[in-house]
């Protein structure tokens, strides 16, 4: 796939468009055919544009050039001259001061453009993953190797310094959790792969699994030296059989030349990894239940504290790590911390790995530095939304995540800034919806999701989730009042405050960003029994009457 080298954006808020901001985008595209850069600039549309004097405003990336207003007759020249010439045309800009502070990628974003940079998936793709050599050629257990001249202690705080944070979604600091685990006084400790991808709409653990298993393997080892542990267990998915058979496969090859087993490298480490299928249970991707079910025992979440830390599976002190947050930890090793936090932003070092989704031009995986805006996701790789549509909102992280409305796309995806946001980056999963999607209809689908995989051991998940689709099932269909909303947002607090573990307490988070973003849009379903985009069953009752 080519990315595009540049990107430029047109206004088209109502007042843009009233000043001829159409034109000014089809004077674009025929400019870009003209100077046959079509293949190589991105050409798409965004609203907010600022102050009305400044409209059509133009801007283009990656110098952030914000020109306006622009008229049919300038377009020629910015093609040409920044676009072609690569020269800024200085009497055509904007003074950025007096546009909306909603354009924040201006300050963030400017002098580079975002570029896949591969850290967990660099060999994905590259190496034979059911060959050893192959792993090696490319410095595989190199890491390990380094990792075994070190101290424990110094290997954890290699990880405390990188700032490397958990990639399944909580964000929990790496090296802070190695470190817990580490000073705990046991004969017997664990270290825990979860590979049980079970979030909608989320294959990066499985690309990882597949296309390099001895990553993780790598990565094990280095954790179960690093905080005292010689045993590990990796957790997947039953329906990943490929992964399966190439970890397996993966265990057998390192065993065999003696990166596993008994005194690895002559340091005296030993260190075993077993392989553990899981059985389709969504709770079990929740670290507690899965321990339960590597136990044997039913997949239900354990009341914490105690944490696994301290008390994992079997009652041991565990390290439980998400698969891309492992695959992390070779390069980290080997590369050193300093290198790890030239990506990414100061808060997330690193990369992150998003799978594109929905309603956008290209679909598939990319790995990226922490810090790329949703913007930048969907108009750069994702080769921006399906044509005649506009971008409405998109889902992180499966049906954990939040919904992100278009007032958002401009901030930085790392986790401090979602954070302050007031959403989640959650897994990586993205799910990009033009304005044909309907929020009661999505909020309902998620909702059943929850429904069908509550585990049912306590009462705000089982009986919320249900409740919560009632009601919204009720609003689809033209039949609740208004009355129906605060009761939802009362569902969403109990269950984010009451539920036993994190299946419970996320599924309030689309009712909450439901409500909190979309409100006119639920409440139209209720005050006057449509459906805006004519997705919900009643708008076709009403055509019918």
């Amino acid at each position: 796939m080519k990315f595009k080298r540049s990107m430029v954006l047109v206004s088209n808020d109502p007042e843009s468009l009233r000043k001829g901001a159409a034109d000014v985008f089809r004077a674009f595209q025929l400019e870009l055919a003209n100077f046959d850069l079509t293949e190589e600039i991105s050409l798409t549309q965004f609203t907010d544009g600022g102050r009305e004097d400044a409209l059509p405003l133009v801007i283009v990336y990656p110098e952030a050039c914000a020109y306006g207003p622009v008229t049919v007759a300038d377009v020629k020249r910015i093609v040409e001259e920044h676009l072609y010439k690569g020269r800024q045309v200085d009497d055509l800009l904007a003074p950025v001061k007096e546009l909306s502070g909603r354009i924040g990628w201006l300050k963030t974003r400017k002098g580079t453009l975002p570029s896949e940079k591969r850290v967990v998936l660099r060999r994905a793709g590259r190496i034979d993953p059911e060959n050893i050599d192959d792993y090696i050629a490319d410095e595989g257990y190199q890491a390990l190797a380094k990792a075994l001249s070190l101290t424990r202690m110094q290997v954890i705080e290699e990880l405390e310094e990188a700032g490397l944070q958990g990639r399944g979604g909580a964000g929990f600091p790496t090296g802070r959790k190695w470190r817990f685990v580490g000073a705990t006084k046991s004969p017997k400790k664990y270290v825990v792969c979860n590979a049980d991808e079970s979030e909608p709409g989320t294959f990066k653990d499985r690309v990882i699994l597949e296309g390099d298993p001895h990553s993780i393997l790598e990565a094990m080892a280095i954790a179960g030296f690093a905080v005292g542990a010689n045993e590990g267990y990796i957790y997947v998915r039953g329906e990943y059989q490929l992964a399966q058979y190439r970890l397996e496969k993966a265990i057998h090859q390192a065993r065999e030349m003696g990166l596993l087993g008994e005194n690895i490298f002559e340091s005296g480490f030993n260190f075993d990894i077993h392989v553990h299928s899981g059985a389709g249970a969504y709770v079990c991707g929740e670290e507690t239940a899965l321990l339960e079910s590597i136990e044997g025992k039913r997949g239900e979440p354990r009341a914490r504290p105690p944490y696994p830390t301290t008390h994992g599976l079997w009652g041991k002190p565990t390290v439980v790590n998400n698969v891309e947050t492992l695959a992390n930890v070779p390069a980290i090793i080997l590369n050193g911390a300093e290198w790890y936090r030239g990506l990414g932003t100061p808060s997330s070092p690193g990369t992150k790995t998003y799978t594109i989704l929905g309603n956008v031009n290209f679909k598939g995986l990319i790995e990226v530095p922490m810090g790329i805006t949703l913007r930048e996701v969907i108009n750069i790789y994702g080769q921006g939304i399906v044509p005649g549509q506009s971008f409405k909102m998109a889902q992180t992280g499966g049906s954990s995540g939040s919904i992100i409305p278009a007032s958002l796309q401009d901030t930085p995806m790392d986790f401090e800034s979602f954070r302050k946001a007031g959403v989640s980056l959650g897994s990586g999963a993205l799910l990009i919806c033009d304005e044909r999607t309907c929020i009661v209809d999505l909020a309902i689908t998620l909702m059943k999701f929850f429904k069908f995989e509550s585990c049912g051991k306590c009462t705000p998940c089982r009986v919320g989730t249900d409740r919560a689709l009632r009601i919204l099932t009720a609003i689809s269909q033209g039949q609740a009042h208004l009355d129906d909303l605060d009761t939802l947002l009362k569902l969403a607090d109990e269950m984010e405050l009451a539920s036993n573990c994190g299946l419970g307490q996320t599924a309030a988070v689309p009712i909450r960003d439901t409500l909190k973003y979309f409100r006119a849009e639920v409440e139209a379903h209720i005050r006057l029994g449509v459906c805006p985009t004519g997705v919900c069953d009643m708008a076709s009752e009403l055509e019918m009457a």
